[in-house]
């Protein structure tokens, strides 16, 4: 199976940009899309015609912000919108469909955003997000993809040492948040198949950061420790443009 998570940064204005071409040479079984700044009805009209996939979606209230959606050539046994936590299920963060053998999971987490404002509210929502996870867990495992908001260590990103503390995404409070994932045995897909790679999944859209690669880590696939064996192939595709984000893959040999 070839699980695909991509940042879009706005399903309308990535769909002018040879989306569809794109998610035909991407060739995923399912594609969990984070971002989509857009309401249901309008995620379902950009996407209308794109492949043979079963749509799945949620939104935010606030219009034109955040939204998560899957595309999957699987119907799923089950799909849940949401953590089950009114105060943190208003802005279409999470879809989890539940398949015959394990979970997925796509999430957009919160950024702490500048200045760290929403900080505070991010340390909340990691410790729900956890306790989400955890209880799914205890009925199959899980594959959880998207933008974690968080470069995890030094070699995730280009500039750790004027970043940290400093900078959103890369203060200890979120690294410790991420950790916490880690600490139930969730395994980082990309870091246990390419363990000293540097590769980014992220630029600043601003001072051509992509061209100079100055990027950050920031998208990831963990797994259950009992999918471990399973994980064939772990990517991150920084040639394929369309978004201030590039897609990351999981291959999983079931």
């Amino acid at each position: 199976m070839n699980i695909v998570s991509w940042n879009v940064n706005g399903i309308r204005a990535v769909m002018k940009k040879d989306f569809a071409q794109q998610l035909d040479e991407l060739n995923a079984d399912m594609l969990l899309i984070q971002e989509t700044k857009a309401q249901d009805d309008q995620v379902r009209e950009a996407l209308f015609g794109v492949g043979d996939y079963e749509l799945y979606c949620t939104s935010a209230e606030k219009k034109g912000y955040s939204g998560t959606a899957i595309l999957s050539r699987h119907k799923a046994v089950d799909v849940r919108y949401g953590i089950g936590v009114p105060e943190h299920d208003t802005e279409g963060r999470v879809v989890t469909l539940e398949m015959p053998d394990f979970y997925v999971v796509n999430v957009y987490v919160p950024n702490s955003s500048s200045e760290m404002k929403r900080l505070p509210y991010r340390k909340t929502w990691d410790a729900a997000f956890l306790k989400f996870l955890k209880d799914l867990e205890s009925h199959k495992p899980i594959v959880v993809g998207g933008d974690f908001n968080v470069a995890h260590q030094p070699i995730d990103l280009a500039r750790p040492k004027e970043n940290y503390n400093k900078t959103s995404g890369y203060t200890q409070d979120e690294i410790d948040g991420f950790e916490s994932f880690l600490a139930q045995g969730w395994v980082d897909t990309y870091r246990f198949k390419h363990p000293e790679e540097v590769k980014y999944s992220f630029w600043n859209a601003r001072f051509g950061a992509r061209e100079r690669n100055v990027g950050w880590r920031i998208d990831y696939f963990l797994v259950s420790d009992s999918l471990k064996s399973s994980v064939s192939e772990a990517d991150i595709l920084n040639n394929i443009t369309g978004s201030d984000h590039c897609p990351v893959t999981l291959g999983l040999a079931l």
